[in-house]
């Protein structure tokens, strides 16, 4: 729609972006003049069809203001946008301000003039000269920027531009539709931005080439009155990343129609937390049929020189939240199994079948059946409920449908229905693992029967928190600043701890999503990224120059500084009194899932006993460990190729050759580039039998 707003609306935009506030004469010039028309647009942010938010965008001429913001499972982003345009539609002028999603503060700019571009964000400062048509791309953009780089691509003959600070934006075409909203239909055209990150992003144009939505599979931003396509938008988004990782599937994963052998390697024994003498391994189909001397061969068989490598078994992610786009990066890490800790169900399942009938790639999926209470601050996955009966109905459905691991109970939850939800969990074989509930505490989820709790801080927190302090905020990771100030030694600690012991409940502390909301510090590399950083994008660099929480004084820096070194003391006591330790990362694993089993050594833990605990224990726990967790005749053909021997320096897993899950192998080296990371190493070659 469109109203007059007044010419000073758009002065107040160009102040916004430049920092030049507009003087008291202009403002009275701009006031007395014939008003503008301005241009707004609102959108629905929704997840799930769940709208819990809003982006407000007004246009005057080349001045665009935005307003963003929402709210999921407590926290998300509140952020004002402020851009000028050139004639071309290039911007030289963007400040984004406000917080993002943890808390940590933002206060973005950028100008460009006479060839001379400046910036400055997270990372600091930077600035670079400019001799040709180039697009800023705003480290912490709205979605509306999509219509900036959109619109400003399809003026470009190849639709592809250089990008400040570094690399290029290309825009990709998928398709032409129509949507129908409460007002009349929208012809609209949907493209793929690639180049910053290391999938592309999915939106929509309208025929004015304006942003009509942000797509994915869960998150949608779109115009309003539009609200009822979300679930055949983000269908499209589905399809449009399924038809990319089928196709990376159908070019990349070598399926061998012989026995392949993998020759001249050493294995990982889980058992002896050692590696085994030189052998080879004999797949055929989907299993490991025998293991050989180093150098065996047969006629008809497919060789792979492992060249005095390591073959490792699959790792697991004991605290993944799967999609699609992490599904393939997954496997090229080597990891092979991951349990599922609470997603939509009917897009997780689709995602199984697709992996289980060999067209994606994707580690085997366990799942979990996520409830959740309802409440202002509720998270919108699984099944949401109000009352005890729709809580313990809830665990009926889980139990019927078949094909979960356990039950996971998540904040909003009230802590007074859990036990009946525990009775009946266990009645029917599932498990229970969750958050401590809002204004519970881990030794009322312990004493009501919790199998295992989620993440260090939800039980920790209990040790800090006044009694009527509500968790389902970010209080329940601001709070974790009270840690240096807590006595381990104290007799509520020693209580939790006792119960942990007594009722044999496990631990998954999510360790290294803790040392990112802790340590990470604007303008530095977060711990534990610099193994692998110089081979990603550069949207993927920039974020992790980005702290996650809001530390702004000295105090900030030494709380959350301390906080992590309180984590770390007490999982090292946990692992003293034996509590058993579950290693998964809530961050998608892969790249972070290395991270968070290198941590582990900080507590005591071996390679070979972090090995053994991601690989056969963790098998043994999911009640998978006679198909998976050791690489022996018999079991399935999950492991991957390292060139060094992690059992002695961890460090060693980050550099995979080779991928096999199910007998079917990959080769990260092939497969990276088109994710725009730069290859670790060469993949070994394989021979075809003669």
């Amino acid at each position: 729609m469109k109203f007059r707003l007044g010419a000073s609306l758009g002065l107040l935009a160009v102040a916004a972006c430049t920092g030049t506030p507009p003087t008291e004469a202009a403002m009275d010039t701009a006031t007395e003049a014939a008003a503008p028309v301005a241009e707004t647009e609102t959108y629905s942010i929704m997840v799930s069809g769940t709208e819990i938010g809003g982006l407000d965008v007004s246009r005057i001429g080349p001045a665009i203001t935005v307003d963003y913001e929402y709210r999921n499972n407590g926290r998300g982003p509140t952020l004002k946008e402020a851009i000028l345009l050139n004639e071309a539609g290039l911007p030289t002028a963007w400040t984004v301000t406000g917080n993002t999603t943890f808390g940590n503060a933002v206060d973005e700019s950028f100008a460009q003039d006479d060839g001379l571009a400046v910036w400055t964000d997270s990372t600091g400062k930077g600035q670079a000269e400019v001799d040709e048509p180039s697009m800023y791309i705003a480290q912490a953009g709205t979605p509306y920027s999509l219509a900036v780089y959109g619109a400003a691509l399809l003026n470009d003959e190849d639709r592809t531009l250089p990008a400040l600070p570094a690399g290029s934006l290309t825009l990709e075409e998928m398709e032409s539709f129509t949507v129908s909203g409460a007002d009349g239909d929208e012809s609209v055209t949907s493209y793929a931005l690639i180049g910053p990150e290391i999938d592309p992003t999915y939106f929509i144009l309208d025929a004015d080439n304006d942003l009509f939505a942000l797509i994915s599979p869960e998150f949608l931003v779109v115009r309003d009155g539009f609200e009822g396509a979300d679930e055949s938008l983000r269908e499209r988004a589905v399809k449009y990343s399924t038809d990319r990782f089928e196709a990376l599937q159908a070019e990349h994963a070598h399926m061998f129609d012989a026995p392949v052998r993998i020759q001249n390697v050493r294995l990982f024994d889980p058992e002896t937390m050692d590696l085994t003498a030189p052998a080879s391994v004999l797949v055929e189909g989907d299993t490991i049929v025998s293991i050989g001397a180093p150098d065996a061969t047969a006629a008809g068989e497919y060789t792979i020189d492992g060249a005095g490598g390591t073959l490792v078994p699959g790792l697991s992610d004991m605290h993944g939240h799967m999609s699609q786009d992490s599904a393939m990066l997954n496997i090229l890490s080597g990891v092979t199994f991951v349990r599922d800790m609470g997603n939509d169900n009917e897009v997780l399942g689709e995602l199984i079948d697709k992996i289980e009938a060999g067209t994606l790639a994707g580690p085997r999926i366990v799942r979990s059946s996520f409830i959740e209470g309802k409440s202002p601050f509720n998270s919108n996955n699984g099944i949401i409920v109000t009352n005890q009966e729709e809580a313990n109905e809830a665990v009926r459905t889980s139990c019927e449908a078949g094909h979960f691991f356990q039950i996971k109970i998540y904040n909003s939850m009230k802590g007074e229905w859990v036990p009946e939800m525990v009775d009946l969990a266990h009645e029917c074989g599932l498990r229970v693992a969750g958050h401590v509930p809002a204004f519970s505490r881990a030794n009322t989820m312990i004493e009501a029967g919790y199998d295992e709790l989620t993440h260090i801080n939800q039980i920790m927190l209990g040790w800090v928190l006044e009694a009527d302090e509500d968790t389902r905020t970010l209080l329940r990771l601001t709070a974790l600043a009270r840690l240096p100030d807590l006595d381990l030694s104290s007799p509520a600690v020693q209580e939790t701890l006792d119960l942990m012991v007594e009722n044999d409940v496990a631990v998954d502390p999510t360790y290294a999503i803790h040392e990112a909301l802790l340590l990470a510090r604007n303008g530095e590399f977060r711990p534990g990224v610099e193994d692998y950083i110089d081979h990603m994008p550069v949207g993927v660099q920039r974020s992790a120059k980005q702290a996650w929480s809001k530390i702004d004084t000295p105090e900030d820096d030494a709380a959350y500084s301390g906080a992590f070194d309180q984590i770390t003391e007490t999982l090292s006591l946990m692992k003293d009194r034996g509590i058993l330790i579950l290693f998964g990362t809530d961050m998608g694993g892969s790249f972070n899932l290395h991270r968070e089993l290198e941590l582990y050594q900080n507590i005591g833990f071996t390679p070979g006993e972090i090995l053994q605990r991601s690989t056969q224990d963790a098998a043994d726990y999911l009640d998978m460990g006679d198909e998976i967790g050791s690489i022996e005749e018999g079991k399935l053909a999950d492991f991957f190729l390292v060139p060094g021997n992690p059992a002695q320096d961890l460090k060693a897993i980050k550099t995979v050759k080779l991928v096999m899950k199910d007998g079917t192998a990959y080769f990260p080296s092939e497969i990276y580039p088109s994710f725009g990371i730069e290859p670790f190493i060469d993949a070994p070659e394989i021979v075809a039998p003669e």
